[in-house]
């Protein structure tokens, strides 16, 4: 790799287009082959309304996730030799969750390259910086390919940025928590999106989910994706749950009273 960049920096100075090069070679570690799969992944699909090209980054957002999932996989498999698929999976969704992907987009200064069209608020943010990172990692893997991918993941972003152990000791699937709770309960429940608010000026969509346990309101997330919405909505559930007293009791006496009409109607 330090050959190849030594190669890639002196044909660098021949060229009249450094800045983008040398832009992305502070966030990569490397210089990019191909500039235009790079300008594809910082480009929003916000900018499609401004005229013009068509392109934008979420075909290489998809292929980054996929590559993203597979590299931090890997890193997870080495790291922790003794532990179990359930730990590494749990461990690995941390930290490709979508907020994760933002902070780390802002910590290597990507959010400042991606290019968008209208308003960027910092609860849209989350949206678009976190599916740029991936995109990124798309287009490294093309222009690149994977060990590239790897370097750039695990050296440049993971090692720097993240600390894994301190990652594998927060609970943040708020979702799969509650889920577990009332599964051990025989609680039901249901998470309803109640609302999809188009907002044109951000070229995305508002979710809201609303919880119900034994049809007790418990609950009501927002987010720019349903899975994002689900766990905001299952957050306030699990915390209202537990400050709530009269709330819990509601939900025992709904339970007691469901299971007493089921074995009436037996």
């Amino acid at each position: 790799m330090l050959l190849r960049n030594i190669y890639d920096k002196t044909r660098l100075l021949f060229r009249r287009d450094k800045e983008p090069f040398l832009l992305l070679r502070k966030i990569l570690g490397f210089y990019p082959m191909d500039i235009t799969l790079y300008q594809t992944a910082l480009k929003h699909k916000s900018t499609n309304f401004k005229g013009g090209s068509h392109k934008n980054n979420e075909r290489l957002e998809f292929l980054g996730d996929a590559v993203l999932g597979c590299v931090v996989a890997d890193l997870l498999y080495e790291k922790y030799p003794k532990r179990q698929e359930g730990f590494l999976t749990t461990l690995r969704s941390k930290l490709v969750r979508r907020d994760m992907l933002n902070k780390l987009a802002d910590k290597i200064g990507l959010d400042q390259l991606v290019d968008y069209s209208g308003r960027k608020t910092s609860a849209h943010n989350s949206y678009m910086d976190g599916n740029a990172f991936e995109a990124l990692v798309g287009a490294v893997y093309l222009d690149r390919g994977y060990d590239y991918a790897v370097f750039f993941i695990r050296d440049r972003v993971f090692r720097k940025h993240v600390d894994i152990e301190e990652v594998s000791k927060t609970e943040e699937n708020f979702k799969s928590k509650l889920i577990e709770w009332c599964q051990k309960h025989q609680f039901d429940f249901i998470f309803e999106v109640v609302s999809e608010v188009v907002q044109p000026d951000r070229n995305s969509t508002l979710f809201t989910t609303r919880v119900t346990i034994e049809e007790q309101y418990c609950g009501t997330g927002e987010g720019y994706s349903k899975k994002e919405s689900h766990q905001d909505a299952a957050r306030h559930a699990y915390a209202h749950i537990k400050r709530d007293k009269n709330l819990y009791n509601s939900i025992l006496e709904s339970h007691k009273k469901r299971l007493k009409e089921e074995k009436t109607e037996e």
